[in-house]
């Protein structure tokens, strides 16, 4: 399993070099470049390491790398903070957090604000993206999570794989793209973990868009941002979206719909509910 976090840290380099144009370095374009972004040699040079060295990483080999290293090679590659935490996880420079293997408990408090969120569809999800607990308005916006078999009840896999739930989103790949972006950047500390290779595997044969996106390494950060969906029964529904750490369990997160104040969207939650 070790060997998945070295190939997986030499991915997101060679990922992130090619989005590096030469002339944002100060280098000359030149005439004979047949792939996009910067060259190898070009990114050791600035950074200060060997040409072997760092090939050696970006092929994945079992190489220890310091933070004064991994703080060269993001600046050389433009890493957002995002970005640069997740290189920082993979190799190994921030502590891994345990994934806990027991169900998740949510206590009688939190199910209760959960359910006061009258109008605002919302649920709680943990380390490993499973839904764990929701309220009416999420059962009867996005679908009646009871009804979902407990296996499949997780939230990247019904983004990717759930059709009816796919087609609930006026614009699905942005929104498809944007969720694999947060959840990869929160499962980087968690790679060597056996569900976590099984649901890669999974999902990358079921889904040819999350085969080809999840070889991006793209990352990003939870913040806020609007959902925009295409509700069978009312029409449009405009939510503005955020999520919140669980403040006594580190391992849970609440994910808070907000019916758009400018829009008609609680009238139309109201109809449903």
């Amino acid at each position: 399993m070790e060997k998945q976090r070295y190939k997986e840290l030499g991915d997101f380099l060679k990922t992130r070099r090619a989005k590096i144009l030469p002339s944002q370095v100060g280098l000359s374009e030149g005439l004979r470049r047949r792939t996009p972004g910067l060259r190898r040699e070009e990114v050791a040079h600035i950074a200060g390491v060997g040409l072997t060295w760092y090939t050696w990483l970006e092929q994945g080999r079992a190489i220890q790398v310091s933070a004064e290293v991994l703080e060269s090679l993001s600046r050389v590659l433009m890493l957002s903070k995002q970005e640069r935490i997740h290189l920082y996880t993979l190799a190994r420079q921030a502590i891994p957090t345990d994934i806990p293997s027991c169900k998740e408990f949510v206590s009688p408090i939190l199910q209760h604000v959960l359910s006061n969120l009258l109008l605002s569809p919302s649920f709680i999800m943990d380390t490993r993206w499973n839904i764990i607990a929701w309220n009416k308005a999420a059962s009867v916006v996005f679908t009646d999570f009871s009804k979902i078999d407990v296996s499949k009840r997780n939230m990247i896999k019904m983004m990717f794989t759930y059709d009816d739930y796919k087609k609930l989103f006026i614009d699905w790949e942005s929104h498809a793209q944007g969720m694999l972006a947060r959840f990869r950047a929160t499962t980087g500390k968690c790679i060597e973990e056996p569900w976590f290779t099984k649901i890669i595997e999974d999902l990358k044969r079921e889904s040819d868009e999350f085969n080809l996106w999840w070889t991006r390494h793209d990352v990003l950060g939870n913040s806020e941002t609007y959902k925009k969906l295409k509700h069978p029964i009312v029409g449009e529904l405009f939510f503005e979206f955020i999520s919140f750490d669980v403040s006594d369990n580190s391992n849970l997160k609440l994910i808070v719909n907000t019916p758009n104040s400018e829009s008609d969207t609680d009238i139309k939650v109201k109809s449903l509910l």
